[in-house]
């Protein structure tokens, strides 16, 4: 017999919610097979089968939140072995070289549940397509993103047009009980929703929507998944750190101008705003280190990161989500700016590993876009700072002697951990960047 327990999957997970199982007590299983899919507080993985063999117990359910090292399937695998493979037939020692060989597109026959990526089950659900009926092209015949695409946009359709002519035209399908209680109602079947896969009006239908008639259902959204672990890591920071934030106004008119000329003089250069922050709070971080720091209670120290990994807080279908630049001070203006793209589309699409969301020193929060103009942010725990960014717009300032001038600003919120740094501190660090960012020379100079 083999346990199949739930491993460590990402840095510091302790737990996981069970989303979907993909075989049942009595199923035959290959090496490497998906087994079941979880969700972590920072990814959705597939646990893969170590060995093959049959399903003999499933030791829990969907929607179950389990620890680390609690086992979820056994096996009858012989010692974890897998079965050796079967003798080729003398008709297939004598088939030739390569004839076996499949194309990239070719079909595989299914023979149990479809194999697939997390990202191309969740494009499934999004184009409300049962992806069971989906014959693979992929690998062993894993679903691609493409077949789900190919039969979203024809095969389904087809399927449905199918079902409209044998209904006959554009008269909606029923079942004979529903045609009779719909008369006796007086109601068009045209005006009823149903809830069968196949399109079918059927009796129940019916009364749902004479009951909808009467008092409309509170919608509700399930608060599992990443929603769950989002609400989890808030509570936390929020109960075990003292919040403290400040507010600054930077002037960004010279270095919007630096990045304009960048991107005239060279447009493969086009950096954003947001990669001269990173930059401007890792040079700040480095002169005010208190702030790049993690506080181990335990041990009753403060440990002073020599790392500058910034996280980036990312808004995702699913929720926020903290992907990490690593290593700001090895890196260029350039640099940062095609990580920073590349690591919120990974986001985006739901294809971050556990590397790129590990070991951040400090997190930005570049909200400005949005049209925000001030918030107090969460600190993303076990960190000491937050700085989030806010929205640019031009407004009169006065400059020299009492010279009224038009002037790009942009509003800052510094949260920081009060336990480990003071209100004097996060203004020497505050005024510490909006120097950089006022005076973008200077930034170039210390780059050199």
């Amino acid at each position: 017999m083999t346990d199949v327990k739930l491993h460590d999957i990402g840095e510091g997970m302790t737990e996981a919610e069970i989303l979907r199982f993909f075989v049942k007590v009595g199923d035959t299983v290959k090496v490497d097979q998906p087994l079941l899919e979880v969700q972590t507080d920072k990814m959705t993985a597939e646990l893969p089968s170590p060995n093959a063999g049959t399903v003999t117990e499933i030791k829990a359910a969907e929607g179950d939140v389990i620890e680390v090292g609690t086992t979820v399937v056994v096996l009858d695998g012989e010692n974890g072995e897998s079965p050796k493979a079967e003798e080729p037939s003398p008709q297939e020692k004598q088939e030739k070289p390569g004839r076996h060989k499949k194309s990239a597109k070719m079909r595989i026959p299914r023979t149990g549940r479809v194999l697939a990526a997390p990202f191309t089950r969740k494009i499934a659900r999004d184009q409300d397509v049962d992806i069971e009926k989906i014959d693979g092209t992929g690998e062993d015949g894993r679903v691609t993103e493409e077949d789900v695409k190919a039969y979203a946009g024809g095969e389904s359709q087809e399927e449905k047009k199918v079902e409209a002519k044998k209904a006959g035209g554009d008269r909606p399908m029923a079942s004979p009980a529903a045609r009779r209680l719909a008369r006796a109602k007086g109601l068009e079947l045209s005006e009823i929703r149903s809830n069968d896969p196949l399109g079918r009006v059927r009796a129940e239908d019916i009364r749902g929507h004479q009951e909808q008639q009467v008092t409309e259902p509170v919608e509700e959204i399930p608060f599992r998944g990443r929603r769950r672990a989002i609400a989890k890591k808030m509570t936390q920071s929020m109960y075990t750190i003292p919040h403290v934030s400040h507010f600054d106004e930077v002037d960004v008119t010279e270095l919007f101008a630096v990045k304009q000329s960048l991107k005239t003089s060279n447009p493969e250069k086009n950096v954003s705003a947001a990669a001269f922050f990173i930059k401007a709070l890792q040079k700040a971080l480095q002169e005010v280190p208190i702030f790049n720091a993690k506080l181990d209670e335990d041990n009753e120290v403060i440990r002073l990161e020599k790392e500058y990994n910034i996280g980036l807080a990312t808004d995702t279908e699913e929720g926020l989500i903290v992907p990490v630049i690593h290593n700001v001070e090895r890196l260029s203006l350039l640099e940062i700016h095609n990580q920073m793209k590349e690591l919120i589309q990974k986001a985006k699409d739901n294809q971050l590993k556990a590397a790129d969301m590990s070991g951040g020193t400090f997190t930005i929060s570049n909200v400005g876009p949005m049209g925000s103009t001030g918030a107090t942010p969460i600190i993303n725990y076990p960190e000491v700072g937050l700085m989030a960014f806010h929205k640019t717009k031009k407004m009169p300032v006065v400059r020299g002697d009492d010279e009224i001038v038009i002037r790009q600003m942009m509003n800052v919120s510094m949260t920081f951990d009060h336990r480990v740094a003071d209100g004097a501190k996060a203004v020497q660090f505050t005024n510490r960047f909006i120097e950089y960012i006022e005076s973008p020379t200077l930034l170039l100079v210390e780059l050199v």
